[in-house]
């Protein structure tokens, strides 16, 4: 294939695969016409569906293989056993500069254990992230890590920190995005240590590629005081979830104000076009998609459930991930503050010991917040 960018999808991965994934391919092709795909999954049921869409059959491969890891798997046991399976093979695309990127709707933590595996951490980091997208009142800011990891050291805290800011700059085209941790406090006595010692660290290096504000609360991410927030795995997680049960809430609320009389639901008609407007901009298919940060290749996660308007949106950040040299940048940054600052540094040297734990979530790393006008 001649195309700019090439995108390797596990066409198997997701609960409407594969239907949904070529389906989602067809169009984020019309939207990025100088994208290829390589479609790792089951021939038979594959074609059929590509069929139907031409132009994307011209700019696609389907490689087959029966494999493929289940939803129940865990990353032990897809790392035993699922080499040569969809979501492994459409991995190696990338680690074998046969594709750009990955993207998948299948098992999370299969996803992170094979893809760790096979594209490595880079440089000295320790343990990648994932990162999503949160939206807030003044657009959308990142969050990492929300799943991939149980705990994090202060030096991990730094990586992430590092990892989000480039992800910032590309995404959002700033040169210095605006940083915060987040902890149960904005007072500097307040968090655990892990927490503290990052916070004490990042204050005392000025020249790091961002501008830190410190730390953050959970009721201040979606006002968008920060374009990033970090936090550990454990937490972050229970923040995503936590966003998704209360839209879904607010949600039920509205439904049910505006259907319970006569006159609610003649405001709910004449205010049908801004309703309407707040579906949209609400709709968490737009913003479908979490990046692990942290690897010598780019991997994204589409949420499992995820119809193909959905599956679109992750191609989509993986097409902009791959187009602006996100793994390029984030070695450069690594590599620029390391020798002087990075690895010697007290607070960040001392790596206490943290249980490898696979992730906590299997949803794409996307916050439902928007589907609170979906009902």
């Amino acid at each position: 294939m001649n195309a700019l960018r090439t995108i390797s999808l596990d066409a198997m991965g997701g609960d409407d695969a594969p239907e949904a994934v070529v389906q989602g391919a067809a169009i984020s092709l019309k939207r990025q016409p100088d994208l290829a795909f390589l479609l790792y999954g089951d021939e038979k049921k594959i074609a059929p569906v590509l069929a139907v869409h031409p132009a994307l059959a011209a700019k696609s491969r389907i490689v087959h293989t029966d494999l493929k890891v289940g939803s129940d798997d865990k990353p032990s046991q897809a790392l035993r056993r699922g080499k040569g399976s969809s979501m492994w093979l459409a991995i190696e695309a990338v680690k074998d500069g046969h594709a750009q990127a990955v993207v998948s709707g299948g098992n999370t933590g299969a996803l992170m254990a094979m893809s760790k595996l096979i594209l490595r951490p880079m440089g000295d980091i320790e343990r990648p992230a994932i990162a999503a997208l949160w939206p807030t009142v003044k657009g959308e800011c990142i969050v990492l890590d929300v799943g991939a990891n149980v705990g994090a050291t202060s030096r991990q805290l730094a990586d992430y920190a590092l990892m989000g800011a480039a992800m910032a700059r590309i995404l959002f085209h700033v040169e210095r995005p605006t940083l915060g941790l987040l902890n149960i406090g904005s007072e500097e006595i307040k968090g655990n240590e892990e927490v503290r010692e990052a916070n004490a660290w990042i204050k005392r290096h000025a020249e790091l590629p961002f501008d830190y504000r410190g730390f953050v609360e959970g009721n201040e991410i979606g006002q968008g005081i920060v374009d990033v927030v970090v936090v550990e795995g454990f937490a972050g997680n229970i923040a995503l979830k936590t966003a998704e049960g209360t839209a879904r809430q607010v949600a039920q609320y509205l439904k049910d104000a505006m259907t319970s009389s006569l006159l609610a639901k003649l405001g709910a008609i004449l205010a049908r076009g801004g309703f309407q407007a707040l579906k949209q901009r609400m709709d968490p298919r737009r913003v479908n998609g979490g990046t692990f940060l942290g690897l010598n290749g780019i991997a994204i996660k589409s949420h499992g459930g995820s119809d193909a308007i959905g599956f679109a949106s992750a191609i989509d950040l993986a097409y902009e991930m791959a187009a602006s040299g996100l793994v390029t940048r984030l070695a450069a940054d690594l590599a620029a503050i390391a020798p002087g600052i990075r690895l010697a540094d007290p607070a960040v040297r001392d790596v206490k010991p943290v249980v490898d734990v696979t992730p906590v979530i299997d949803v794409a790393a996307v916050v439902d917040v928007k589907t609170a006008a979906s009902g």
